[in-house]
């Protein structure tokens, strides 16, 4: 129990003393990036789904 008892103290030491923590702006310019980096890769997603369900229809419509 002790050694929890000390891991919990060293991580607390470590995070308040040790850690560099991002600005308020960094913070955001991380979380624009990361909405635009989410926003682009869906709308890529989007589209490739799309473009198979075009591909899928047109093919079993080929078939008929």
């Amino acid at each position: 129990m002790a050694s929890v008892v000390q891991f919990i103290k060293e991580s607390y030491e470590e995070m308040t003393h040790k850690v560099t923590w991002p600005t308020w702006g960094e913070l955001q310019n991380s979380a624009v990036l990361v909405l635009v980096a989410s926003f682009i890769i869906g709308v890529i997603i989007f589209a490739m789904d799309k473009g198979a369900n075009f591909v899928l229809d047109t093919f079993y419509k080929s078939l008929n």
